[in-house]
Parts: structure tokens; sequence; C-alpha cells
């Protein structure tokens, strides 16, 4: 029997994810929706491209939430996208009921299963999660730094004209306006890029990164961006399911590290075969912390909205 992975919302994220977790044949894909037929419709077009894209997985869709027994790692990107002038956190409300609904049903029929949140607002949706499958912490963490790390990266790489595998960056914070660039941890081949970029110009890209899912809002008009958080969401289902042990920014549940407790954030981790393993504390700067501190204390506020 071929391992499993669920999609929970078959969107574009969703079948963004289901088409990158088959292209790397990391396992076989069922996608869950509400809306029938949808979820049915992209498994089987995805699956019909298996011969030409090299993939020899099935991807399959469905309606109901007992197919994803026997699942090993649960995606959760349903959820309602973002509308130009909409925050994160306006979303909150809305897809707190449809989060909570797939992680009842995650404790039901996926019991044993690490769980990977992509709805928004990430690090709240996150926390929901944990909460309402009862799982350990280290089952559960959410897609967050590792996309504004890509982001930054593909910025850097932009202004210096530099292969983007070069550039290496590290964000952390909410995945929202309270993100936390750090530039000094930001490297191209290992030199820092405050010796390649003018501070104005390191600023303005921070604030570009910080900015990086409003803009692609406000460009698309009636949706959100798919392609890089599915990339993300799949980097880290490959470090879970191969057990590679990548040293990424995600959100994870902090137990007093940074001086938080009790909240999702953004911070780096080692993801492996056991979740997330082990979370590390960067020596920051005062500046740098209380960023992250107060990063935290918004989403902290933030929780208080939903009941916690």
């Amino acid at each position: 029997m071929n391992r499993k992975i669920a999609v929970v919302g078959a969107g574009n994220v969703g079948a963004s994810v289901a088409q990158y977790l088959a292209e790397a044949n990391l396992a076989d894909v069922i996608m869950v929706d509400i809306i029938e037929g949808m979820p049915q419709g992209k498994a089987l077009d995805l699956t019909q491209g298996g011969p030409l894209r090299g993939y020899n997985c099935m991807v399959t869709g469905t309606n109901d939430y007992k197919d994803i027994k026997g699942a090993e790692l649960v995606i959760v990107t349903a959820g309602l996208a973002r509308k130009p002038g909409m925050s994160r956190e306006d979303l909150l409300n809305m897809n707190a009921q449809i989060v909570g609904t797939a992680a009842g049903n995650i404790k039901k029929f996926a019991p044993k299963a690490f769980v990977i949140v992509v709805s928004n607002p990430l690090d709240i949706m996150t926390y929901h999660t944990f909460k309402v499958t009862g799982f350990p912490s280290n089952r559960v963490c959410g897609q967050a730094g590792i996309l504004d790390s890509t982001r930054f990266r593909a910025f850097v790489a932009m202004e210096l004209g530099v292969a983007m595998t070069d550039v290496q960056a590290m964000v952390l914070g909410g995945h929202g306006d309270t993100m936390v660039p750090l530039p000094r941890y930001t490297t191209v081949t290992g030199i820092p890029i405050s010796e390649l970029i003018a501070d104005d110009r390191i600023k303005a890209i921070s604030d570009r990164t910080r900015d990086g899912g409003a803009e692609i809002v406000k460009l698309l008009k009636t949706g959100s961006a798919y392609y890089a958080p599915a990339a993300a969401t799949v980097q880290m289902a490959r470090s879970i399911l191969l057990d590679e042990k990548r040293v990424i920014p995600c959100s994870a549940h902090l137990t007093g590290q940074y001086g938080i407790s009790d909240v999702y954030i953004g911070v780096p981790i080692v993801l492996g075969a056991n979740g997330v393993e082990k979370i590390i504390e960067l020596k920051l700067g005062k500046k740098e912390l209380a960023d992250l501190q107060k990063s935290a204390g918004t989403y902290k506020g933030i929780l208080k909205e939903i009941g916690y």
C-alpha cells in the first residue's frame, strides 16, 4: 500500500499542493472539499497528467472526510481567500469555523496524522487546529515563515541579479503584517547581504516581504497567492515524510522560547519524521526580540476573539 497524504480544500492552494505532491512522487494524494465534483474533477485531471509529468502516485477526490483514514499527513488549505483591502485577521471568524470542522474530522478519521496548516490567518488557525485536534504540538505546525523567507530570497535575488537558490533567508514572527525579516541572517552563498546591498534597499526589500501577500492580492483582485504557498508546503511535507530534518522557519507552538508561551508563531525549527523535532533559539538583538514578542502578543490578543 502506498503512503497517503490528505489535502483539505481543493481550491487554488489545495490543488497546487496536490500537484506538487504528485510530481514529487511522495505518496498517493486525496483531496477533500465540500463542493461536490470539484475535488473529484481536479484529482482526475491531475492523475491523467501523471504519464506526462513522470509520477505514478494516484490523486483522488472526495466530499467525505472518512476517506482521509490512513493518511500520515493532512494539509489544511480550506478557507476563504483574502480579497483586496482585507487583512488576514479579517478572515478570522469565517475561517475559524471552516478550519475547526476540518480539525474535528482529522481527529476523528486520521488520529495519528501530522498536520500542516496553510489556512489564514495562519498562526491563529494553526493554534485552533492544535486545540481542536488535541494532538501533541510536534504533530501540528503551520506553513508561515518558510513562505515569507522564500519571498525574501526571491526579492534579494531580483535585487542582485543572482540565482535564487544561492540566497538563504530567515523571516520570523506572525504570517502577516507583524512578521520579522532578519536581514543579518540572510546571505548569498554565505555572504551577508549587508555587504552586497545598501541599507535603504535592504529596508525596502524587508518591507516588500512583509507586504508580499497583500501585493499579490492587490494584483489578482479576486484571490490570493497559491503557487509559492503550495511549494513551501510541499517542502515541509517532504521534510516530514522523508525525515529530511530541514531547518526552516515554520509556525510552531512556543513554550517559553524567546520569552513567548502558548502561541503559534514563526520560528526556525528542525522538521523531520517526528514533526517539529526542535525549536531553534537564535541570538536576536533587542529590537528583533522585541518585534518577535510584539508579533506574538498581537496573535495572543486575536486568539481571545475565538475563545482562547
